[in-house]
């Protein structure tokens, strides 16, 4: 894939990732108590929508601002995109049914932390 076939990848997936984060806030906002899968339901899912918003805003920025990716930034972008995906869907799945996954929310925060550490590292080293 290109460098601008990258970057428009980020920004539309930024883009939905974003929508989902909205739709989910909302949903976290006026759903019933009880239809949480446990009671702490809606602030697990308050911390997907949050941590989603934020990685999305992240990945819109890569895909508006970084002209030509080093090969880390593209690990890193995709980083982003894997994390978000098995970190907040864990935790939207552990909200709704109340059933742990277990490794599978650490596993996607851990992918994110590597991603934000790669991402630095490109910066010292290519810009």
């Amino acid at each position: 894939m290109t460098d601008a076939g990258i970057m428009r990848s980020w920004r539309c997936i930024a883009a939905f990732a974003g929508t989902v984060a909205v739709a989910m806030g909302a949903v976290a906002a006026h759903l019933p108590a009880e239809k949480f899968g446990l009671s702490e339901g809606r602030t697990i899912m308050q911390s997907a929508v949050q941590m989603q918003m934020w990685h999305s805003l992240a990945l819109l920025a890569l895909g508006l601002g970084v002209r030509s990716p080093s090969r880390l930034t593209v690990i890193a972008g995709y980083g982003f995109v894997t994390g978000m995906l098995i970190f907040c869907g864990a935790l939207y799945v552990t909200a709704f049914s109340g059933q742990h996954l277990g490794s599978v929310a650490p596993t996607g925060g851990s992918i994110l932390i590597a991603s934000w550490c790669l991402l630095g590292v490109s910066f010292l080293r290519h810009d």
